[in-house]
C-alpha cells in the first residue's frame, strides 16, 4: 500500500488525517514543518503528500519548489489541504507544481478520491509498473542533474546475467519476482548505506541505476551484491542450488546448463574527468558494465582511465549501441557518435582494486 507524508504543523489535524490514512490501509507519516517535510522526501520517496501552506519556517510553497527541483522527487504528487481558499492562494499553488488543492474544513470522502486519483496518475505516467521506481525520463534528468553540477558523483549501472535462461525455466512471474528483487535491495542498501538524496531508477528489464557519490560507491555496490547474492537464493529449486545451474533448453532446443542468475555492476564516475553529455555516461555505463560482466560471481566494476585512454568513443564498434548490450531506452541515448573525450578521466589505482576477477561468464 502506498506511503503517504502528512506535513501539517496542527497537530489536531495531523493526528486526524493519519488515522483516516491508516484506517484506509495507507502507510502514514507526519512531519511538522517545512524543512523536515523535505528532508523527508529525499530519503524515504513517498508515494503522495499532503502539504499545508502555512508551516514553521519554510512555506509550502518553497517545499513544494524544492521538491519539484530535484530529480527525485518532482514526480511525488502533492495535494495542498489549506485554509487559505483565495483563487490567488490556488493560482499560486499551481504555478509552483502542485497537483491538487482542498480547502479546510474538507470532506473525508474528497480527500480520499483525490488521493487515489493522484496515485492512480502517476503509477501510469512516471513509475515502472514493475517496481514503482522512477524509469526513463526522470533517469535521465537526475543524471543530467549530476552533469550540471561540480559535485562529485558516481553512477551505478546494474544488471542481471543469465535472467533470459533464469525466466524461460522458471516462468516470468517468477522472472518478475527476482526483478523487483533487485530494486527493492537497491532501494533498502541506499537508505541505510546511501545518501538522502541518492537516486535509484528502474531502465526497464533487469536493468537498474543508482547515482551516489563516490564516498557511498563502494559499500553501496558491496551490499547490494551480497544481499541479492543471500535473498535470490530462494527463487531456485533445491536441485538447482546443489549443482549450481539451471538446467533449461537453448534457442535451438538443446538441452543446456546455464549459470545461476548473477549481478553486474558497472560504475562511472566523474571523480577525475568530467563527462559532458549524457550519452557519454551512458556509454561508460555500458562499458563498465561490460567489464563486470566477465565475472561469474556478483561483482562490480569502476571504470579506469588507462582502460578508455587514448581511445575515440566515437571509432567504437557498434555493440554497445545495440539493444543486445543496452536497453531500449539507454540505446537510444547513446545511438549518436559521443565527442569531446579527447582528456579521458583516469582513476586512482586502488579504485581498480575493487574488481574481482574470477572466471569468464558467457551468457546473459
Amino acid at each position: 500500500m502506498a506511503n503517504i507524508l502528512v506535513v501539517e504543523d496542527e497537530q489536531l489535524i495531523a493526528r486526524l488525517l493519519k488515522e483516516t490514512l491508516l484506517v484506509e490501509g495507507y502507510q502514514a507519516v507526519t512531519v511538522l514543518n517545512g524543512e523536515d517535510a523535505v528532508q523527508f522526501a529525499l530519503r524515504e520517496t513517498p508515494h503522495l503528500i499532503i502539504l499545508d501552506v502555512m508551516l514553521p519556517g519554510i512555506d509550502g510553497y518553497e517545499v513544494v519548489r524544492r521538491l519539484r527541483a530535484h530529480p527525485k522527487t518532482m514526480h511525488i504528487p502533492i495535494i495542498i489541504l489549506s485554509s487559505l481558499g483565495e483563487p490567488k492562494d490556488k493560482v499560486s499553488a499551481f504555478e509552483v507544481g502542485v497537483d491538487d488543492y482542498i480547502t479546510k474544513p474538507f470532506h473525508t470522502d474528497e480527500l480520499l478520491a483525490r488521493i487515489r486519483t493522484q496515485l492512480r496518475r502517476v503509477q501510469q505516467n512516471f513509475l515502472s509498473p514493475l517496481i514503482g521506481l522512477p524509469g526513463g525520463r526522470q533517469i535521465e534528468l537526475a543524471i543530467k542533474d549530476k552533469l550540471n553540477s561540480v559535485e562529485p558523483w558516481s553512477m551505478l549501472y546494474l544488471d542481471l546475467d543469465n535472467f533470459k535462461a533464469f525466466n524461460d525455466v522458471y516462468g516470468f512471474l517468477t522472472g518478475n519476482d527476482m526483478i523487483r528483487l533487485v530494486g527493492q535491495i537497491c532501494q533498502r542498501m541506499v537508505r541505510q548505506y546511501g545518501n538522502p538524496d541518492d537516486f535509484v531508477g528502474h531502465i526497464g528489464g533487469d536493468d537498474f541505476v543508482v547515482v551516489t557519490t563516490p564516498d557511498c560507491t563502494h559499500i553501496l555496490c558491496e551490499h547490494i551484491c551480497v544481499r541479492y547474492k543471500e535473498e535470490s537464493i530462494s527463487f531456485y529449486r533445491p536441485e538447482d542450488l546443489r549443482r549450481g545451474s539451471i538446467s533449461g533448453v537453448d534457442r535451438k532446443g538443446r538441452s543446456y546448463q546455464f549459470p545461476l542468475v548473477s549481478l553486474s555492476i558497472g560504475v562511472v564516475n566523474n571523480q577525475l574527468w568530467q563527462p559532458h553529455s549524457i550519452k557519454e555516461v551512458s556509454y561508460l555505463a555500458a562499458e563498465a558494465k561490460n567489464h563486470a560482466k566477465q565475472s561469474t560471481d556478483n561483482v562490480y566494476h569502476i571504470l579506469s582511465g588507462w582502460e578508455m585512454s587514448g581511445h575515440d568513443i566515437s571509432s567504437y564498434p557498434p555493440r554497445y549501441v545495440s539493444s543486445s548490450t543496452l536497453p531500449p531506452s539507454l540505446a537510444q541515448i547513446v545511438s549518436g557518435n559521443v565527442h569531446h573525450l579527447d582528456e579521458f578521466y583516469l582513476t586512482e589505482k586502488d579504485i581498480l582494486a575493487e574488481y574481482e576477477p574470477v572466471s569468464r561468464n558467457t551468457g546473459k
